[in-house]
């Protein structure tokens, strides 16, 4: 039985599956691949990060690889929502529908409230980046993002994720467009100003918004996967007889 394909994009933290672990039993119905952004490895050192690498990979991912169609279902958190609206403006095609999970979608917003007290306080930190230890930025970039103190890294993979979040370039950078015409549904946790900020703007270019439980991954509150998981079911039954 053929199976539509979706497509998990992960933020800055968790990747691969470990990045959604309430939305694995999605494979049972779909064609679930959960995708790792550029240089996010389990082995390889971390790399400075790429907006239009993480594009092509979405891309790929949504390419005809022998299952007999192209496309699918985007669904992406926080900074990998940067590589899911890149992508959906380059192959409206391919992308069947998208899903947006707390978006770091900045730059669209730049000009809002929220946006901009949130890029002041901000930037000057990723100005420095690069005189930094990984330790030192990861530090600070949780304690004025959350306001909470963060344990020193421990373990390699600790370590590496530190150097990954230094690595990341700013969300405000990236060259976004708003995506025409392909269905989108926006998720937050009604914790943050900046991302119901950014959730506003998008609904007003007609995407749908739905809050959940859950602070800044409410996909995994139960609220917050049944709201993924019924979106995605309504766009893709829509899909199926418009195939047909």
């Amino acid at each position: 039985m053929f199976k539509q394909r979706i497509v998990f994009v992960h933020g800055a933290g968790p990747f691969g599956a470990a990045a959604w672990p309430r939305q694995h039993g999605m494979a049972l119905k779909y064609d679930a691949l959960f995708l790792r952004r550029h240089g996010f490895d389990p082995v390889a050192e971390p790399v400075e990060s790429s907006f239009d690498a993480d594009a092509a990979i979405v891309l790929r991912s949504l390419a005809d690889d022998g299952r007999g169609a192209a496309g699918g279902h985007v669904v992406a958190h926080a900074e990998g929502a940067i590589a899911a609206m890149m992508a959906a403006v380059q192959r409206p095609d391919l992308v069947y529908s998208l899903t947006l999970v707390e978006p770091a979608c900045l730059s669209l917003t730049a000009e809002l409230p929220a946006t901009a007290a949130h890029r002041a306080l901000m930037q000057p930190l990723f100005d420095v980046r690069h005189q930094l230890g990984d330790d030192d930025f990861q530090r600070e970039y949780v304690r004025r993002m959350f306001a909470v103190d963060l344990h020193e890294p421990a373990s390699t993979e600790e370590k590496r994720s530190a150097r990954r979040l230094r690595l990341q370039a700013p969300s405000w950078e990236a060259p976004l467009h708003i995506v025409p015409g392909v269905p989108t549904m926006v998720l937050t946790g009604g914790w943050e100003p900046l991302y119901e900020e950014i959730a506003g703007y998008l609904k007003e270019t007609g995407a749908l918004h739905r809050i959940a439980a859950g602070g800044h991954r409410p996909q995994d509150s139960v609220e917050g996967d049944r709201a993924i998981r019924s979106f995605i079911a309504d766009v893709s039954r829509a899909h199926s007889v418009q195939a047909s």
